[in-house]
């Protein structure tokens, strides 16, 4: 199987080439941090490519292949992860279209260098032939990130990691940086099922006892100073239902002490965690931590697999959003602070011109994430553009990052974006919008420049 041939047209092609070969700067994702600090060979092909990418097992849940046939929710060490890859290509089929199966492809041909097309019939050639390759010490991670030319990776981390696997790299004398996200959902948010025991272990790290509201803001603080040390730049949140709204004092302690008890009802619940993202934002005016808000997903909503196999199955589901009701709250608190710095993330795609654009054309806090998980893609980009860049212009966006829980599939997310780019900018050209050199300007700052400024990276 040969390298893929990209197909742009002249002057798309031009802008392509001209940022292709940039440093990759992934600034929020989801791989794990021990890879590198352990630097052991990867396991598998099933284990690297299948059972951690809910891409991937989402496509074959939904054409009737039980996830425990994929290994998802099976202990490693019982998986037989050749019959994991046959029963993947039986429907590889089922990708086309998609941009998963770009994104495979890019990882089969590019970086694993398979010879042939996938296929049922050629499912243990190209197991064999990308197990020879992960015993390569070429395809160890830390040769790996070298070779894919990441300049930066950001790992998501609970407000309650030891980070270790992060202590350990940056011991270790390699060069690679990467670096912690703060995520601390699981306590801030009473109506997640991992809140008391993420309290508990909050106070043991802390020495506190997080019985009073100023003592637990201390703690989230110590460990939000913690994270920096180890190389943060930024917090992450996922937002269930977007409302922000500042509470009296008494009433903030009365929810929180609710919350410690377990007594707190949804709704009051809700208004809590409303309440810290403001908290959240005001602490990160004050150290300078970026925050992400990632919002508009109605999460687990497949009940059966969420009590049996726990969140992320791939049942995450996009919903309607309210940004400019559901961060009143915030921004009219702290949203004119030159510190404050607060990266927005939807799946709610009608909010982009309505909302998001002319939001972030105002509050000078606010910038617009990359089109996120349903809309990563070369047709979601394209929408994303076309509704943002006329309301706000091209310097309220953060470049790209690709939120990956899969490290080989990071270098063809940031290639489709970078030929998305090329292709809108290619259009501004031919409609008369932009020139060529502002075309070109503008290549290098959203495949690169903007995401380095937008967390703060440099």
């Amino acid at each position: 199987m040969s390298k893929r041939e990209i197909h742009l047209p002249n002057k798309a092609r031009d802008l392509y080439e001209a940022v292709r070969a940039l440093p990759i700067v992934s600034p929020h994702g989801h791989c794990d941090p021990r890879w590198w600090a352990q630097n052991d060979p990867f396991s598998d092909p099933a284990e690297l490519l299948i059972v951690p990418d809910h891409y991937v097992f989402r496509m074959l849940y939904s054409q009737g292949v039980p996830l425990d046939k994929l290994g998802v929710g099976v202990p490693q060490e019982q998986r037989d992860a050749r019959t994991i890859f046959r029963v993947f290509a039986d429907h590889w089929h089922c990708f086309l279209g998609t941009p998963s199966r770009g994104w495979v492809e890019h990882t089969f041909y590019e970086t694993l260098d398979v010879d042939c097309d996938l296929s049922p019939e050629t499912a243990d050639r190209v197991f064999d032939q990308i197990s020879e390759k992960l015993r390569d010490p070429s395809f160890l991670p830390r040769s790996l990130f070298e070779s894919f030319n990441i300049e930066v990776l950001a790992t998501t981390d609970w407000a309650t990691d030891a980070l270790d696997h992060h202590s350990v790299i940056l011991s270790s004398g390699w060069s690679g940086r990467v670096i912690p996200t703060f995520r601390p959902d699981a306590v801030l948010n009473p109506i997640r099922r991992d809140y008391a025991a993420s309290m508990a272990l909050l106070a043991e790290q802390t020495n506190s006892d997080l019985t009073d509201f100023d003592t637990y803001l201390d703690a989230l603080r110590q460990r939000r100073a913690f994270f920096k040390i180890k190389g943060a730049t930024a917090t992450d949140h996922d937002v269930p239902n977007l409302m922000t709204q500042w509470l009296p004092r008494s009433e903030i302690e009365h929810l929180h002490q609710n919350a410690r008890s377990g007594t707190i009802s949804a709704v009051d619940a809700e208004r809590y965690y409303g309440h810290m993202l403001i908290e959240m934002a005001q602490m990160s005016a004050e150290d300078g931590l970026v925050m992400q808000l990632h919002v508009g997903s109605t999460r687990n909503t497949n009940r059966e697999l969420f009590e049996s196999l726990g969140p992320d199955k791939g049942a995450d589901i996009p919903k309607a959003v309210d940004f400019v009701g559901g961060l009143d709250g915030l921004l009219n608190r702290v949203g004119n602070n030159p510190n404050l710095q607060v990266l927005v993330f939807t799946l709610d795609e009608t909010t982009y011109a309505r909302e998001l654009a002319p939001m972030a054309g105002h509050w000078p806090c606010l910038k617009i994430g990359p089109p996120w998980w349903f809309h990563d893609s070369l047709n979601g980009m394209r929408r994303y553009f076309d509704q943002v860049v006329e309301s706000a212009g091209y310097f309220i966006l953060t470049g790209f990052n690709d939120d990956t829980r899969a490290f080989l599939s990071i270098p063809a997310r940031h290639d489709t974006w970078r030929r998305a780019v090329a292709l809108h900018l290619a259009d501004q050209i031919e409609r008369g919008v932009l020139g060529q050199q502002d075309a070109q300007m503008l290549a290098q700052q959203l495949c690169y420049d903007l995401a380095v400024k937008a967390y703060r990276l440099s």
